[in-house]
């Protein structure tokens, strides 16, 4: 369904962003740099590193076409790159000289919009290289940025949690909170999910932040009826703050990476879960889908971006009879079992399996009715017995941290228990 094809190490610090053309793959990253790789055997290219900037590199995204790069900085500046030869085009200071965080091209390329930590955010014209327009939002960094596919209006995301919504004139069409500990990411369905009459189309625009959830936004836009944003629903099966999201090219499925190290595919129609990575050793920053072909990447803190190759209707067969339907048996993975998890809500407990290594083995012997009574003490789950028996030693330490605990007292972890029984309940023939 989805493979590990290759992975990057080039980078010597956490990689912040990773965007596709038709045929390349930039990445970049704190140590100052983007590179740019080939996509058919994801070799870099010979003008690459690309290095300009003076402190860290927070963005990089393509124009449609993929003649154009972008990539914003602390430093200040968005500086656009032929992509051919690696050359500098231009270099835009951000009128107020404050570190820029993410930039992004209109779906027409002649405009590209840049948004700083002081809540400013530009449109440069991307023929002139000029300054065409600029606002500010009241408080907090302009952390994430997006335009609609129609690209009329674009949308703007903030540390304070607001999603401000713009016009083409840089008028402010609308503003709300969206999360309450700040957005971290936002990003629009390139395909629009009806046609109505007057020209009205519908989009899905999917938000991300620190409060660990994933909001899905419904948006319509015409001259006629103006401007319109529904809130739709919400994603929550991270178990950490959600650093990135993603559409597909098709619209039909989202991905999501997080502070838990994980990423998830999600189907867009159903909303459930497709398929769950867990290859990154630390916070997953930054995922994006390649335009024409099933290609996935993902960046992280650990300094590596993984390319995986995914197959979409495999993907959808599989969360039908793997997901919903596979056997619960000794065969599941750790992952398998991370991802079960979440479906039951349970992603709080997905760091605490990954530490005790459980798998599909592991997780029968905790539905076996004589293991079942499981107890928490320190934040993790044991056996009664085997736990009373640790007790009984005289021993007064964490089997899995070793620190000093501050009780004795046995918690019954009935929310495991109850899941574990929910699950069995449904599955038993």
């Amino acid at each position: 369904m989805v493979k590990l094809i290759h992975t990057l190490t080039d980078h010597s610090d956490d990689v912040n962003c990773c965007a596709f053309s038709p045929f390349l793959l930039a990445t970049c990253s704190l140590d100052k740099t983007i590179r740019l790789y080939s996509l058919n055997d994801f070799t870099e290219r010979p003008h690459s590193p690309l290095k300009f900037h003076t402190y860290a590199v927070h963005c990089c995204c393509f124009s449609p076409s993929g003649h154009l790069l972008a990539s914003c900085s602390t430093d200040g500046t968005t500086v656009l790159w032929n992509t051919q030869n690696g050359q500098t085009l231009a270099v835009m200071e951000q009128p107020s000289g404050s570190p820029v965080r993410v930039c992004q091209f209109s779906p027409d390329s002649n405009c590209l919009a840049s948004g700083a930590a002081d809540g400013t955010v530009v449109l440069w014209n991307t023929q002139s290289y000029r300054l065409y327009r600029c606002g500010s939002v009241k408080d907090g960094s302009l952390v994430a940025c997006a335009f609609s596919p129609s690209g009329n209006l674009f949308v703007t995301g903030s540390s304070c949690g607001d999603l401000t919504v713009w016009d083409d004139k840089m008028r402010c069409l609308h503003s709300e909170k969206a999360h309450d500990l700040g957005i971290t990411c936002c990003d629009f369905s390139p395909q629009p999910v009806s046609d109505g009459e007057q020209g009205l189309q519908f989009f899905r625009l999917a938000s991300c932040g620190q409060d660990c959830q994933i909001k899905i936004w419904i948006v319509s836009f015409s001259h006629i009826l103006g401007f319109k944003l529904k809130y739709k629903s919400t994603l929550s099966f991270h178990c950490a703050p959600v650093l990135t999201c993603a559409f597909s090219h098709d619209g039909q499925m989202l991905v999501s990476g997080s502070v838990d190290k994980s990423v998830i595919l999600y189907d867009t129609n159903t909303e459930n879960i497709l398929h769950m990575l867990t290859k990154h050793t630390r916070y997953v920053t930054t995922c994006a889908f390649a335009p024409n072909i099933h290609l996935l990447a993902t960046g992280s803190m650990d300094k590596t971006v993984n390319i995986w190759q995914f197959y979409p209707e495999a993907l959808r067969q599989g969360h039908s009879t793997e997901v919903q339907l596979k056997p619960f048996t000794e065969n599941w993975s750790e992952e398998d079992v991370s991802m079960w998890l979440c479906e039951q809500g349970l992603s709080d407990l997905v760091d605490t399996f990954k530490i005790n290594n459980i798998d599909g083995k592991e997780l029968l012997n905790l539905t076996k009715e004589s293991l079942a009574d499981d107890f928490k003490i320190d934040g993790y789950s044991y056996e009664k017995e085997a736990m009373e028996n640790w007790i009984g030693k005289k021993k007064r330490t964490s089997p899995m941290t070793n620190l000093i605990l501050s009780s004795l007292v046995l918690t019954p972890n009935r929310t495991l228990k109850m899941a574990i029984d929910r699950w069995l309940e449904t599955h038993q023939k």
